[in-house]
Order: structure tokens, then C-alpha cells, then sequence
């Protein structure tokens, strides 16, 4: 295929003295980076999820063997992305990758269920589940009121969509200091069911291994967990804005993937040293049951803690997420204000914005659990596309600088994982399978006629140019330059 594309450039966006260009920053450092990934991944996953993998396998050792196979899977995914995120040095992830491998129809629908499904879902269920632990102190005896969750929800994701509206380096400095916060509170579960284990109270490891084996289930069960580790390839978003990519991508994915696998693996053995499996079930928070039981009067402490993770996380999200919408905008798929940047900070205000407001339109959705299970096959068919668009980039495209070239068994071994991940549960939720394929679908002709084809009236087109206009000068943004093309 010798189809040229426009794309922006890969250089940071810094305002050029000479010409008054704005283009973003490079202002994210290993550092930040390793935070951001880490507080990304780190977010409602671990406090959630673990019950969602226990009502899959009602298996002790089989859980803890899903988490350990999650973190290995996704540390193979990073690697493959390390090398698309030092090939194709784009903002935009995936998206990015499907485009110059697939083109622009394959990309769009990748952009599409992002923007309906993918993005706001994660958002909103990291968002309530900060929301859930930050109410738990002033209920410490009954569930917090779900309109009160949702409220406070709002509020944290209207917050976090300000402050990286407002600057780049606080959008960091909150990632860092969040990172820092969860951490400690994974480390203090850790040690306290640790301690409950070794001073041998514990007998809920006897029979460890009973349970539910079925291949569908399993698959349900791989979803939770993975679901937990969901931000791996988060870096890969903002590769623009990331100094020296070649060296820090790499460098971050190494730090950040086996530290967390680590902690989610030993604070699982916690939670199970310490709750029994109908406790387990029984949990919308499992870090506040296990804080009831080992913590006593400090209980208050455990919600804290998980609040202060999940405000990260959300953090994370944002940020990423309108790098994303920015890129799509600049390929022409969403409008053309989504692109631009406010002219002194050098943010990215009018797609934070957008991704703020399709996290707050989920927000009414109850069952946690069912949106992790709704977006799961999705996700991992756009996953699974930019890693076979890795391969196929190498037999189309041999001389493509690759400055990370990794073996090829391991893009192999990951997307037969996705395979599995998208067809065994089909069976166990044939619905949701069904509504996720429609949805993607009809992305096609949305593409067709409205970006291919362009069939909006003229009238309609111009009326869209004086509300950009004005709220352009409401928020005072401009368009980046985009000079630089690339070939698929």
C-alpha cells in the first residue's frame, strides 16, 4: 500500500520563538512515565477485580494463578508495544498502530469503540470506584447512597479534567503522588495479610484448587484480572510528549509491569489469607472487608487509601484518553476542534473536555461487573489488531526503523492469547458479544459518510465553524502544526 497519510509530528509541541507554533511538550520524563504507567494500571482494578475473578473460578490457587498469568500476559503485550511505540513514534496507541498498518476505516472503527465503549468505561468504573471507597467512612454499616457515589464521582472527574486542562507538570506531579499513595496502601494490605498468614490463623489455602475450570469461565475470569492490569499500554499514548522514547518506553515498561505484578499477586494472597471465599463473593469492596477484619478501629484508613489510589487512576486515564481523541482529530475522524491545544499551556483542553463528559454520561450505569465483561472483547480485538499490524508491518515494511525488535514467538504467543480471550466466552455471554460487534459495526458507515464522503450540508458545515469559533475563543485554543506524514 502506497497511500500517503497527514499526520502531525512525532517532535514535542513546545511554542517555537520564530514561527509562534504551538505543539505539545515533551515534558514527560522515565519517572513520570513508570508513575504513569503504574498509576494507571494501579487503579479500581486490584480493590475490584478480585471478586469478579473469584465468582469465575470459586477457586483460591485458580484465581491466584489467573493473576499471575494476567501479569505475564500483559508484560508480553508491553513488549510488543514497546516496539510499535518506538517505530511508530505517534501519539494515539492503538489507533495509531491500526492506522498506518490497516489504514484509516480499520483505525476509525478502533477510535469509535473507544469513544463509546472502551475510554468512558474504564474512566467511569475507576471514577465510582473511587467515588464507592472515599463515601465508606461516613457508612461504615450500611452501602454508601448510590446518588452520593455518582455525585462524587462527577466531582472528581470535573477536578481532574481541570487540572490537566490547567497544566501538564501537575497533571504529573498528581500521578506521582498518587502512584506514591497507592503503593503504600497495597503495601500496608500486604504486610497485614502476611503477618495474618504466617501466625497461622489462616486456613482458607486448604483445598485450593477446587472450583470452576470450564475454558468460558476461565475467560470471564481472565477479564477481571486483566481488566486490573488495564493501563499497560497507556504510555504508548503520549509517546510525544515523552523524553528520549526510545530509551524511556522501554525502560518504563521494564520498571513498571513486573512491579506491579509483584504487588497485585502478593496483595491477592492477603485477601485470601484473611477473607473466605463467601466473604469474597459477598464484597462490592474488598479492601474494606479485609480492612473490617484486620484493622479494627483503624478500618476507616483502608477506604482512605483505596481513594487516594483510584483518584490516580483516574488521573491516568484522563490524561491518556485525550491524547487519544487529539490524534483522532488531527487524522481527520472526529471534528477539528477536538485537535487543538490552548495556546500558552499547551494542553489539550477541548478533548479533555470530550473525555470527561463521556465518562460522566456512563456514570449511571449500577453493575461494575457487567461493564467490565460488556467492553472486554473489544478491547482485546483493538489490542490484538495493533499487534498483528506489528507483524504485518514487518513483512510489508522490512527496512521501517525498529530501534526494539522483539521475538517473534512473543507477538505469536500474546495474540493467540487474545484469540482466546475473545472467542471462548462468546458462549457464556452471547448478548454481550452480539451488542459489541453491532456497535463496532456501525462505526463503518459513520466513517463513510462522514468523514469519506463528507456528506454534510453546507449549511450544516457552517454553522459547526462558528461554534468552533467561538468556543475557540471562549477557551483559547489553537490548531498544532501538523507537517510530518507517514506511509502504510
Amino acid at each position: 500500500m502506497g497511500t500517503t497519510a497527514r499526520v502531525p509530528p512525532a517532535p514535542s509541541l513546545s511554542k517555537s520563538s520564530s514561527s509562534g507554533s504551538v505543539r505539545l511538550k515533551r515534558k514527560i520524563t522515565l519517572l513520570n512515565g513508570v508513575t504513569l504507567i503504574v498509576g494507571s494500571i494501579i487503579g479500581s482494578g486490584i480493590f475490584v477485580s478480585p471478586t469478579g475473578v473469584y465468582l469465575a473460578t470459586e477457586s483460591v490457587g485458580g484465581s491466584l494463578v489467573i493473576w499471575i498469568v494476567s501479569g505475564l500476559f500483559s508484560t508480553l503485550g508491553a513488549l510488543c508495544y514497546a516496539e510499535l511505540g518506538t517505530s511508530i513514534t505517534r501519539s494515539g496507541g492503538d489507533y495509531a498502530y491500526i492506522y498506518v498498518a490497516f489504514g484509516p476505516l480499520a483505525a476509525f472503527l478502533m477510535l469509535w469503540v473507544s469513544i463509546l465503549i472502551i475510554r468512558p468505561t474504564t474512566n467511569t468504573i475507576v471514577a465510582l470506584t473511587f467515588a464507592e471507597y472515599a463515601a465508606k467512612p461516613f457508612f461504615p454499616n450500611c452501602d454508601p447512597p448510590a446518588d452520593a457515589v455518582r455525585l462524587l464521582a462527577a466531582i472528581c472527574l470535573c477536578l481532574l479534567t481541570a487540572v490537566n486542562c490547567l497544566s501538564v507538570r501537575w497533571a504529573m506531579r498528581i500521578q506521582d503522588l498518587f502512584t506514591v499513595a497507592k503503593l503504600l496502601a497495597l503495601a500496608v494490605i500486604i504486610v497485614a495479610g502476611l503477618y495474618h498468614m504466617v501466625t497461622g490463623t489462616s486456613h482458607n489455602y486448604d483445598n485450593a484448587f477446587e472450583g470452576n475450570f470450564d475454558l468460558g469461565t476461565i475467560a470471564l475470569g481472565f477479564y477481571s484480572g486483566l481488566f486490573a492490569f488495564g493501563g499497560w499500554n497507556f504510555l504508548n499514548f503520549v509517546t510525544e510528549e515523552l523524553q528520549d522514547p526510545y530509551r524511556n518506553l522501554p525502560r518504563a515498561i521494564w520498571i513498571a509491569l513486573p512491579m506491579v505484578t509483584g504487588v497485585y499477586v502478593l496483595a491477592n494472597v492477603a485477601y485470601f489469607a484473611v477473607l473466605q471465599g463467601d466473604e469474597m463473593k459477598a464484597s462490592k469492596a474488598v479492601a474494606v472487608t479485609f480492612g473490617a477484619k484486620m484493622f479494627g478501629s483503624f478500618n476507616w484508613l483502608v477506604p482512605i487509601f483505596v481513594a487516594l489510589s483510584t483518584f490516580g487512576g483516574v488521573n491516568g486515564i484522563l490524561f491518556t484518553s485525550s491524547r487519544l481523541f487529539l490524534t483522532g482529530s488531527q487524522e481527520g475522524h472526529l471534528p477539528e476542534f477536538f485537535s487543538y491545544i490552548h495556546a500558552k499551556k499547551m494542553t489539550p483542553i477541548p478533548s479533555l473536555i470530550f473525555t470527561c463528559l463521556t465518562s460522566l454520561a456512563l456514570l449511571f450505569v449500577e453493575n461494575v461487573f457487567t461493564l467490565i465483561n460488556y467492553y472486554g472483547q473489544i478491547l482485546w480485538l483493538s489490542v490484538a489488531a495493533s499487534v498483528g499490524g506489528m507483524l504485518y508491518l514487518r513483512h510489508t515494511q522490512p527496512d521501517m526503523p525498529r530501534p526494539i525488535r522483539v521475538n517473534t514467538i512473543i507477538p505469536i504467543v500474546f495474540l493467540a492469547a487474545c484469540v482466546f480471550l475473545i472467542v471462548f466466552p462468546i458462549s457464556k455471554q452471547p448478548m454481550y458479544t452480539l451488542i459489541g460487534s453491532i456497535i463496532t459495526l456501525s462505526g463503518v458507515p459513520v466513517y463513510y459518510l462522514f468523514v469519506k464522503w463528507d456528506v454534510l450540508p453546507e449549511n450544516m458545515k457552517k454553522k459547526l465553524a462558528t461554534t468552533t469559533k467561538v468556543l475557540q475563543s471562549i477557551m483559547y485554543v489553537v490548531s498544532p502544526e501538523t507537517e510530518q506524514t507517514l506511509h502504510f
